[in-house]
């Protein structure tokens, strides 16, 4: 049997272009003599992460939808006509059995390209309200799967969301005290990781300044994630120090956070949902006060399982810790109880059912 060809497309932002590369990276697995390449646009995360994830990376414009009539909108057809025939090429040229998306900006012109050629497409959504990109690779795809339940995308399937084995695959229990160690903590101590992702997210952190002294006086230890340029620091102006709080900016490896936390304070971004459900761990959710309350809605079947707490940004106060995050600290049953609900609506092998359902299109 011919080997099969997969061309994977997506960029952006991370959201995209991780899931996109732990797909490639199950395939890899279940078909080592499959050939995969990928597609962007120059101006994402792609053209760093996907070479130094090894795969060839083939460029096309990108062109953005035009929201309102203006400039952009006349010029539209012609981009847009041009980014596809660039993807046409590019699938031609690559001799590709089947095309992936997972979204973004570039996906649209490649569904565009793979149904003039008459290729089979495999869309994966990783948000709850999807984006326009995959609402329309969806209506003649092969296979849709999504990573939350209520995703509206007629005929999709429930797969979760493709992550890393790093985290997909974390023993929690045994990893626990050697990340607590690797991350300058007490091994022994209950644990809270606070982050606002990687740019952070300054009124969390002003908020977690605020209620520190009553955080800590539950026995529990704070690793905070500031994110770059946003530290916690005294008045004074110097960084902010006290025993049982160790603030970083950026950490390399969230599995070694997960692996170490009791409980995680964090944005709602899809990829952050799943993986604290895959690795079962108890959640508070302060959903992005800004775009169209994606965030919201990709917490919302975690909370609603038990797993998790949300709280809107501007509610998210020393007052509100003190009603509801301190109970958790101080009451291990309660976190216990948490760490089931969440447990039990983790996915683990969403990777391998996309790449599954991409080498069976491609056959």
């Amino acid at each position: 049997m011919t080997a099969a060809t997969v061309v994977l497309a997506g960029g952006g932002t991370a959201g995209h272009i991780s899931p996109m590369l732990a797909i490639a990276a199950a395939i890899r697995r279940l078909d080592s003599t499959a050939a995969q390449s990928m597609i962007g646009t120059a101006a994402g995360l792609e053209t760093r992460l996907v070479p130094e994830a090894g795969y060839e990376l083939d460029l096309i414009e990108k062109v953005p939808f035009p929201r309102r009539p203006g400039r952009a909108a006349l010029s539209f057809p012609s981009r847009f006509g041009q980014a596809t025939a660039e993807a046409e090429s590019i699938l031609t040229r690559r001799g590709v059995d089947a095309v992936l998306g997972v979204g973004g900006y570039v996906c649209p012109p490649v569904y565009r390209a793979a149904k003039k050629l008459g290729l089979p497409v495999v869309v994966h959504e990783a948000n709850a309200r999807p984006g326009l990109a995959n609402r329309l690779g969806a209506r003649t795809a092969k296979f849709v799967g999504t990573a939350f339940p209520d995703t509206p995308l007629k005929g999709a399937v429930h797969v979760g969301m493709p992550m890393s084995q790093d985290i997909s695959q974390l023993d929690r229990e045994s990893l626990r005290s050697r990340a607590r160690q690797e991350l300058g903590l007490d091994p022994e101590r209950t644990t809270l990781v606070i982050t606002g992702g990687s740019s952070g997210a300054l009124n969390l952190n002003t908020a977690v300044a605020e209620a520190l002294e009553d955080l800590l006086s539950t026995g529990a230890q704070v690793l905070h994630l500031t994110g770059g340029d946003k530290q916690v620091r005294d008045s004074s102006g110097e960084l902010l120090t006290t025993p049982g709080y160790l603030q970083r900016e950026y950490l390399d490896g969230m599995h070694l956070a997960y692996a170490a936390a009791d409980l995680i304070v964090a944005r709602a971004g899809a990829a952050t949902v799943c993986e604290v459900a895959a690795v079962g761990l108890p959640a508070v959710f302060v959903p992005l006060p800004v775009g169209n309350g994606e965030q919201e809605l990709n917490a919302r079947s975690l909370v609603e399982a038990g797993g998790a707490l949300l709280v809107k940004d501007e509610h998210f106060t020393r007052d509100w810790m003190g009603r509801n995050i301190l109970p958790l600290l101080e009451d291990p049953r309660l976190l216990a109880t948490m760490q089931q609900h969440s447990a039990s609506s983790g996915i683990t092998d969403a990777d391998e059912r996309m790449a599954h359902a991409v080498l069976e299109a491609a056959r």
